[in-house]
């Protein structure tokens, strides 16, 4: 195989000319790029001045294929970059009409986007829209929370949410399908005082339904939380005797309770039962007892005894 040999100075003009052709190809591309070509892509709707009075379905996809002059540097960029600002349409004709225009709106959607590109078209041109009649109700708040507390902090009442209910408005057929209404995911980790704090509700993902308040205020009461021990007093149920006597008559309660109301914290709170039918029926030596009321925000640690002795006189 022949192998060709350059001298010092061919191989100089032969690095110059490699050097020179890429330059050359380097400014053509940055000036073909730099000219102003048309190009389509696929753009995201956003309504406003939806009609009060009036509820509304579009009747197409809420994407449209928009055309664009605009030099080849931003048709690049908006292919490599995959998102864009969404078009704002203009929904004002609709109190007279049940379609809108885009054609007419382009002077105003252009006006709206960002950089020196010129919107000429749009596809579809017209969007057309299903009426019915709007209706208004009210529906409670759902809150959605990921609250991880202090050591021996916990919730200690009642979370509170203003407004409980909001006001939704949309097509009566739809507004059957709501019976609340969630919150965006309140997310908080090492809290140890009370929570007071302004939650987004979740948009609606639907043009011709609306909410209002758009956000609630969330409050959760948070205290520290401590144990306390009292005797609770045994009741026996499905007794059908005339003398039964039970050992002890009275059980320990140990719980954990918010340092708020470890004052309050009394054996009139609980109630503890034992019932007999499980001698009668099932043979039990012993009765288990049974918490069946305890106060909110408190958690039983531990009974003593958890069964009771019992003896029936004939």
């Amino acid at each position: 195989m022949a192998i060709v040999k350059l001298s010092a100075t061919e191989r100089r003009r032969l690095s110059v000319f490699f050097t020179c052709l890429a330059l050359a190809v380097v400014a053509w591309i940055f000036t073909t790029l730099s000219d102003p070509i048309p190009y389509t892509i696929r753009e995201v709707l956003l309504f406003k001045n939806a009609p009060q009075k009036r509820a509304f379905h579009s009747l197409q996809p809420d994407t449209v294929n928009v055309t664009i002059r605009g030099t080849g540097w931003q048709m690049l960029f908006s292919k490599m970059n995959g998102d864009s600002k969404p078009l704002t349409v203009d929904l004002r004709t609709l109190e007279n009409r049940n379609y809108v225009v885009l054609s007419s709106q382009l002077k105003q959607i252009d006006a709206g986007k960002e950089g020196i590109s010129q919107v000429i078209a749009i596809d579809p041109d017209t969007l057309y829209f299903d009426f019915s009649n709007r209706l208004v109700k009210k529906v409670p708040v759902q809150l959605l929370s990921g609250v991880s507390y202090q050591k021996q902090f916990a919730v200690s009442g009642n979370i509170t949410i203003k407004p409980a209910y909001i006001t939704v408005s949309g097509p009566v057929e739809r507004l059957k399908e709501i019976t609340s209404w969630k919150t965006d995911s309140l997310k908080l980790s090492g809290i140890n005082e009370t929570v007071n704090a302004r939650v987004n509700l979740q948009p609606s993902s639907e043009g011709n339904l609306n909410i209002y308040p758009k956000s609630v205020q969330v409050i959760i009461p948070v205290d520290e939380f401590t144990e306390k021990t009292l005797e609770i007093p045994v009741k026996l149920i499905n007794n059908n005797y005339t003398d039964v006597k039970v050992f002890p008559q009275k059980i320990k309660v140990t719980f954990t309770t918010s340092l708020s109301r470890y004052p309050d914290m009394n054996e009139d709170l609980f109630e503890a039962i034992a019932d007999l039918d499980l001698w009668r029926y099932k043979g039990y030596s012993t009765l288990p007892v049974k918490l069946i009321r305890i106060p909110p925000f408190c958690k039983v640690v531990k009974i003593e005894p958890a069964n009771i002795d019992f003896i029936i006189k004939k």
